[in-house]
């Protein structure tokens, strides 16, 4: 079953060009991973310093598999500093049953 998630956080006032450079690079290389369907950055309108990351994950085991890619810890090391929250609030998603 495909591992779907939404995660979301704000830069600080001033961070927003390091932070999108961050997103901007990790984004290249999680997409390449094996098991990754999605990987889309957006930032709200109203709120550009308010980042939305649309992930897709093949199954369970793509997702452990991106948990423990060797570039995640030093990504999220670099971006902890540069937002508001303590880390990305993540929202776990699943998918309606088409009709």
């Amino acid at each position: 079953m495909t591992k779907t998630l939404f995660a979301e956080f704000t830069a600080r006032k001033g961070a927003e060009d390091e932070v999108t450079r961050l997103i901007r690079e990790y984004a290249l290389k999680v997409r390449e991973e094996e098991g990754n369907l999605a990987f889309d950055v957006y930032t709200k309108t109203a709120t550009p310093r308010a980042y939305w990351i649309f992930e897709a994950y093949r199954d369970e085991d793509a997702f452990r598999a991106h948990l423990n890619a060797p570039y995640g810890a030093p990504f999220n090391a670099a971006l902890t500093p540069l937002i508001e929250e303590d880390a990305s609030v993540l929202t776990f998603l699943e998918e309606i049953d088409r009709a």
